[in-house]
């Protein structure tokens, strides 16, 4: 099992990273609220990861913190919740809210994630409860401080793509990334705080 990566970032497109650690690139997929907090391009990062095995692929997620890699192993244990939907879930809403809204048994907030229909949203209520009762993520700071956007050229209109891109990868219909983005956009956000606040404007 790969449990760690030290390396210099070479990518950041959500929802993949490339990492090269001693010469050798890893793709790396990660959640929208690890994003917020990766270096600049060509800084050195450290993940946490988990490796998924099929017979086809093997397929490598990357997390900040812990906490977030610790909800996606427990996310994965419940029926019908798979690693690109667990991903989606971490990027769609802060782990400590996650956390709630299972406590709380809401699941009216749950349903308004993409890939989380009323069954689904029950189903992660009944078998994440017991699991998360005592588990207590200490992010709300580190994740209200947003790393430095992108810095690359670029033009408007490429940041604007790029925001719904990672939409659509997390699960959103093009229509809908796409009107979240030009509701959003004020001509100054960058592409990571135009997903960021998309995101919270189709779950709220």
């Amino acid at each position: 099992m790969i449990g760690q990566l030290r390396g210099i970032l070479l990518e950041k497109q959500p929802p993949q990273l490339l990492i090269d650690v001693n010469g050798i690139a890893y793709e790396v997929d990660a959640p929208m609220s690890t994003f917020y907090r990766l270096p600049e391009l060509s800084q050195e990062v450290v993940l946490l990861t988990h490796l998924v095995i099929r017979e086809d692929a093997h397929h490598l997620y990357g997390f900040y913190t812990r906490e977030e890699r610790a909800l996606f192993r427990t996310l994965l244990k419940v029926n019908g919740i798979g690693p690109r939907l667990g991903l989606t879930i971490l990027s769609s809403i802060e782990p400590n809210e996650f956390v709630r809204c299972i406590g709380n048994n809401d699941t009216a907030s749950l349903v308004r994630l993409p890939g989380i229909g009323k069954k689904m949203a029950e189903r992660l209520v009944i078998e994440m409860r017991d699991k998360l009762a005592e588990w207590q993520p200490n992010l709300t700071a580190g994740l209200s401080e947003l790393s430095q956007a992108i810095q690359k050229p670029s033009t408007r209109n490429a940041i604007i793509q790029d925001a719904i891109s990672a939409l659509i990868a997390l699960g959103y219909k093009p229509t809908e990334a796409s009107r979240v983005v030009a509701k959003v956009d004020d001509g100054s956000l960058s592409s990571e705080e135009m997903i960021r606040q998309s995101l919270r404007e189709m779950v709220t």
